[in-house]
């Protein structure tokens, strides 16, 4: 089946609206709500008959999380509710000695800030550089580095400027220098090719509900099983230690793997809907998903220059960008406009003081050219 007949089966999208807010949340491919249509009709009629079946199901899950990301094992996956929960772990686990410092960027969503100012009172401080106007917004976030920056936490892509930064150059900085290297690639993952090996993470989180086309409610984290034992836990129960299965037993081990961050039962709706929904990834092909994604992007960039009142927000030059594309129309209050876009039924975002427009591999040409002319209506 061509890629366009799979996105004809796949995206029976409502006509009525036009869809550009996939950093935001996406809408569920066809498999994935048929993956949970029939979930929740085994569970009315059967209970939890095939929990076993489930348990294979989680085990393909974690697979494929590892294939996405080229992590080393799937023991190197853990299972959690969202991104914040998984950079808090890292942020609360991490045996922080006061004068050290955390590097980040000024342009990140708060789940990928809150976490390190609240290490505050240990004496940590959180050091957010300004990358906007940089030459080399990587060098920036190194030049911030000294002896005591014990972190590098960074977004694979920000959420409001949609700047794509270049992992591998700072993960090697962070490996050559004994510096732990922290990415949030929720903007990222399901969108753009990502191998957690050759940008030398130490921990890689994201949520399913956007690029990866699933449900809120679960997320991915990737700890590299060298620094493993270098987080402290602070969430217990009976999910996370050695012997699962062994509810009797008085003394225990926490796990050997990533499953020592998952304290508590997994969420199986959500495991069967993101394994639906990273099938059809597979099926199209990261890369052809990615070429999609940033030729999509490269159409927007293309027809808002040529509006003559039109301000990028956004970096304009490959491969500075990817999947996001924020602009300003100056001149214009653009929370008003934002609002008269949503009015008009097309679902973007108002962020970085802009219009975000996020289109994913399935987005067509016709959709853009809509939502451009609703917009222009208001310019």
């Amino acid at each position: 089946m061509s890629i366009q007949n799979i996105i004809q089966e796949e995206f029976p999208l409502d006509e009525s609206i036009v869809y550009l807010n996939h950093a935001a949340v996406s809408p569920w491919p066809k498999r994935t709500s048929e993956a949970v249509r029939l979930f929740a009709e085994e569970n009315t009629r059967l209970g939890a008959t095939n929990y076993l079946a489930w348990l294979k199901k989680e085990a393909e899950l974690r697979q494929q999380i590892k294939l996405l990301i080229n992590a080393p094992s799937v023991d190197d996956i853990a299972l959690l509710k969202n991104t914040s929960e998984a950079l808090s772990v890292v942020a609360e686990g991490i045996d922080w000695q006061a004068g050290e410092n955390i590097v980040s960027s000024n342009e990140e969503f708060p789940s990928n800030r809150l976490p390190w100012l609240a290490q505050a009172d240990k004496g940590v401080a959180f050091r957010e550089v300004a990358i906007a106007h940089t030459k080399s917004p990587e060098q920036a976030l190194i030049d911030a580095c000294d002896s005591k920056t014990r972190l590098i936490t960074i977004s694979s892509v920000e959420y409001g400027t949609g700047r794509s930064l270049n992992l591998e150059q700072i993960g090697e900085y962070c490996r050559s220098n004994n510096i732990l290297f922290c990415v949030d690639a929720i903007q990222s993952l399901g969108a753009l090719p990502f191998d957690c090996q050759a940008i030398h993470a130490d921990f890689v989180m994201a949520d399913a509900h956007k690029w990866m086309l699933g449900p809120e409610g679960i997320a991915l984290f990737y700890c590299r099983a060298d620094v493993r034992d270098c987080l402290t836990l602070h969430q217990y129960g009976w999910h996370m230690i050695k012997d699962a299965g062994n509810y009797a037993a008085k003394d225990w081990q926490v796990a050997d793997s990533g499953k020592r961050f998952e304290c508590g039962s997994p969420n199986m709706l959500g495991i069967h809907a993101l394994s639906a929904s990273l099938s059809l990834i597979e099926e199209i092909g990261i890369d052809n998903v990615s070429n999609n994604i940033i030729n999509n992007s490269s159409y927007i960039i293309d027809n808002v220059n040529n509006i003559p009142s039109a301000k990028f927000i956004s970096p304009t030059n490959k491969p500075d960008y990817a999947g996001i594309v924020t602009f300003e129309i100056e001149g214009l209050d653009m929370p008003d406009l934002y609002s008269k876009l949503m009015k008009n039924k097309v679902i973007c975002a108002y962020r970085a003081g802009g219009i975000r427009f996020s289109p994913h591999f399935y987005t067509s040409q016709k959709t853009i050219d809509k939502s451009l002319e609703i917009m222009k209506l208001y310019i």
